[in-house]
């Protein structure tokens, strides 16, 4: 399982990027599933990890926003994630090589979360004291910045070497990348799971010298072009071992592009908004997934499906109980065969920064709740890696049709009442479960509470 960082549904050959090529995803979609309407829980950093992991909206396992160099919390170790999770089917070796950003203190760390080994940084790359143009940069930034320590490269539960520059940054994908087929070669006699969580194309943007200048759309295209080759190296180490037939390969992206970074930040594809955001270019991302053995090759699905899904469906796929404490995700194991009619998933949350529902959506339909959001519309990004302003903004009561209103522009709410009325049924329904900070149906934050079905 590879997925990038702040990468945006429209950065991928295959969904329409420009100025580069992503040749070996484009094979890897060629060769499998290219999913359309695939949603990450939130669309920020941390609360998006975690639910990759625990096949919950991020809320219900506490975890909310990003995690920073001075939290003094993370994934709760008594939650099971895909990695504790495979181990139950047998003899299972896990790595995870990338960011983790769920937690920093050695109890939150992947070793104590189902993974055998570890190499990676334990947040963003941008929480150091380093940054593009500190003359540029604001008072809050450099206080900011001033606080953090140095940037560490840790190896299982320790400090391997501290990123004191650009220059270290740059070898990161490389890193993850050999490490990654290292453990292929170690591994390639016995089942094994493997995440790649890149710590790009998040800002501060670094790329090796294989790649420095080799795109048409600067250093941005740059990077995605060796995010690229790092997945050709991972599928050329499977083939060497003849592995790649019963080998589920998944990319996919954490959250949308940081669109106020301009240059040095991706593409929504034409949906509204960005990260940080519940509008579908916060959190819908491409998603490519290859199993020649169970998924038809060169395949489209158009269904809804998260991250969150992803255990269950691995659960699903090795015959396992699911975990004990409740999750939210479903198997879309039919969805990736192929099965005609499949649909295991009809309806998805939108929440963000902890417990707040802004949204919720039916099939194509999405009913969006008032509420106080980032917005980057009207203000000029950034450049050369200094971010531009954003502004905050009240979007108030409306529903959009998805199939034809992709960028939701048009509110249709007084066309389709019959549907705000089912949309709201869902969404009480939601907030008995998981509760909504904007109405205070639960009147307290999760964020660092734990888990809301204990609250």
């Amino acid at each position: 399982m590879i997925y990038a960082d702040d990468l945006g549904y429209g950065d991928l050959g295959s969904y329409g990027a420009l100025q580069y090529q992503t040749p070996h995803l484009d094979k890897l979609a060629a060769e499998g599933m290219r999913f359309t309407n695939f949603e990450v829980a939130q669309a920020v950093c941390s609360a998006s990890r975690a639910a990759i992991l625990t096949g919950c909206y991020s809320n219900r396992v506490g975890i909310g926003g990003a995690l920073n160099p001075h939290a003094k919390h993370g994934l709760n170790p008594d939650e099971e994630t895909i990695a504790e999770l495979v181990k139950r089917a047998g003899n299972y070796q896990t790595a995870i090589y990338g960011k983790w950003h769920l937690g920093h203190l050695k109890p939150f760390l992947p070793l104590q979360q189902g993974f055998d080994d570890y190499v990676g940084v334990p947040y963003s790359n941008d929480m150091w004291k380093w940054t593009y143009d500190m003359q540029l940069a604001t008072e809050e930034t450099h206080a900011r910045k001033a606080s953090y320590p140095e940037l560490p490269l840790m190896a299982g539960d320790t400090v391997w070497k501290t990123l004191e520059n650009l220059e270290d940054q740059a070898e990161l994908t490389t890193i993850y990348t050999e490490r990654a087929v290292d453990f292929i070669n170690k591994n390639k006699d016995q089942p094994f799971l493997l995440c790649v969580p890149h710590s790009m194309p998040h800002v501060p943007l670094a790329v090796s010298e294989k790649f420095k200048g080799k795109s048409g759309q600067g250093l941005y295209g740059d990077v995605i072009m060796e995010i690229d080759w790092s997945v050709g190296e991972i599928m050329k180490a499977l083939e060497q071992y003849d592995l790649t037939e019963n080998t589920l390969v998944i990319f996919t992206s954490d959250n949308g592009p940081w669109l106020n970074f301009g240059e040095h930040a991706g593409s929504t594809g034409g949906l509204r908004e960005g990260k940080g955001t519940s509008f579908e270019g916060g959190q819908r991302v491409p998603c490519i997934m290859r199993w020649p053995a169970q998924i038809p090759a060169g395949t489209v699905s158009n269904q809804l499906a998260s991250t969150i899904d992803f255990l269950p469906t691995f659960a699903d796929m090795l015959s396992v109980d699911l975990p004990e404490k409740k999750i939210d995700g479903v198997s879309i194991l039919p969805l990736m065969k192929g099965v005609e009619g499949a649909k295991p998933r009809e309806i998805f949350y939108y929440y963000y920064q902890g417990n707040a529902l802004e949204a919720v959506r039916r099939d194509q339909w999405k009913l969006v709740f008032p509420h106080d959001h980032r917005t980057y519309v009207g203000f000029e990004p950034g450049k050369g890696g200094v971010d531009g302003k954003t502004g905050q903004v009240k979007t108030e009561l409306a529903l959009y049709d998805l199939r034809r209103d992709p960028g939701e522009r048009y509110d249709v709410q007084d066309a389709y009442p019959e549907i705000v009325q089912e949309l709201h049924q869902i969404a009480a329904q939601a907030r008995q479960d998981l509760g909504d900070d904007l109405l205070n149906i639960k009147g307290q934050h999760v964020r660092e509470a734990g888990r809301i079905d204990d609250l």
